[in-house]
């Protein structure tokens, strides 16, 4: 029970024959006749809160209350994304929470006793770790679908910037769950976050919240405070915040304040309502996510001009949930003819690879592509499977330039 797509589902059908807790069907009825099937997407337009970090637009394309890394900002920058220049997505605003009377709260009928409660000071104490994690939002890329693919879908338009790669240092969440106290029959456990209630649709959905397995809770979850060798910052979620490797970005849920720990299964609007695949091909509940998809982005802007005759080296990067990454292949000529690109360092954890290519452009115009292939074999497709949603796109983009 470690698997994201396996767990939903499943956590569906508890739902649906009432063994499920956490969002009534009236809340579900209401959400939808407010927004259509096709609305059941947390919309950054209904929230109206401030991000704390500067967004210059050499670094961030602003997009409502999030804000899109420009690929351009992360050449020769290293393997990790700087803290300046990472993401931000927020359902509504970032906190500012005071991390000396900030506490965590770890309560519920899978526990053996009462409440158990962590300060930032207990957490330190405990055996920290530090791990290279990708957080990618699910809607990563989701502005192809119209721009490249032609196809109408609902949410913030995404181009590739809606992720990054970061060294997050803290404490297992296993750890701190066995301090607790787990009960033998504990199957859920739930983080929440402490910014302001989520709320579409004229419904109050509370605080932004997602369910995981209690195996994927044991397993590889960090309770990080640290990014890239810094305390936490407050768009990134101070002072505490899960990282859930390989998940998507939703259960990486930040500024959290409380971990249920449910003898029965959990449910919340963010794993079972939002962040599903809706269509023609998909069952009228929606489909869950597996895993993240594997993707590439050059580390320039669309529309870049470069000097005609003269080398260039064009440089990226790949990714892909699904493992390491195998090999990137290159087009300068629309897709016609493909290149292998070098390696350029190592990969950390597997979290992403960066590449490289050498290229001297004759005067005129062009479309670069890149595609990845994975350690499992999973290659970049043409065309990415469209989703009402505009979730996991995985198509290899096209990126036009010029040389004069």
């Amino acid at each position: 029970m470690i698997d994201e797509s396996g767990y939903d589902e499943s956590r569906l059908r508890d739902w649906a024959a009432g063994r499920a807790r956490g969002f009534s069907r009236r809340d579900l009825f209401a959400l939808a006749a407010a927004a259509g099937v096709a609305g059941l997407v947390p919309s950054p337009a209904q929230a109206a809160g401030p991000i704390v970090k500067p967004l210059p637009p050499e670094l961030f394309t602003v997009l409502g209350t999030n804000a899109e890394t420009r690929w351009s900002a992360l050449k020769d920058q290293g393997y990790y994304v700087p803290i300046d220049r990472f993401f931000v997505r927020n359902h509504t605003s970032t906190p500012i929470i005071d991390a000396a009377g900030w506490h965590l709260e770890i309560s519920g009928s899978g526990l053996r006793g009462d409440a158990a409660h962590f300060d930032l000071r207990d957490l330190r104490r405990l055996p920290a770790e530090t791990r290279a994690v990708t957080v990618e939002c699910a809607g990563n890329g989701r502005g192809y679908y119209s721009k490249q693919q032609g196809q109408s879908v609902s949410g913030t338009a995404w181009g590739l910037g809606a992720v990054g790669v970061a060294r997050w240092r803290g404490v297992r969440l296993s750890t701190v769950l066995r301090r607790a106290g787990l009960r033998r029959d504990a199957v859920d456990v739930q983080p929440s976050g402490l910014d302001p209630n989520y709320v579409t649709g004229g419904v109050d959905l509370g605080p932004v919240r997602r369910p995981m397995p209690l195996a994927k809770a044991l397993d590889d979850v960090l309770l990080a405070y640290e990014m890239n060798g810094e305390p936490l910052p407050p768009d990134h979620g101070a002072p505490v915040r899960v990282i859930v490797p390989h998940w998507i970005g939703i259960a990486s849920i930040k500024w959290v304040g409380r971990i249920e720990v449910s003898a029965e299964p959990l449910f919340s609007p963010w794993n079972t309502q939002f962040y599903r695949l809706f269509g023609p091909e998909f069952p009228a509940d929606g489909l869950p996510f597996d895993r993240q998809v594997i993707k590439s982005a050059f580390e320039l802007d669309p529309g870049t001009t470069f000097t005609a005759g003269r080398r260039v080296r064009l440089t990226g990067r790949s990714w892909s949930a699904g493992g390491p990454i195998r090999k990137v292949e290159v087009s300068t000529d629309g897709g016609a003819t493909w290149r292998p690109a070098r390696f350029h360092g190592p990969s950390h954890d597997g979290a992403w690879q960066r590449w490289e290519l050498d290229w001297r452009p004759a005067a005129g115009a062009y479309e670069l592509l890149a595609r990845a292939t994975d350690v499992h074999g999973d290659t970049q497709p043409e065309v990415a499977r469209l989703n009402t949603l505009g979730y996991l796109f995985d198509a290899v983009v096209r990126v036009p330039v010029t040389a004069a």
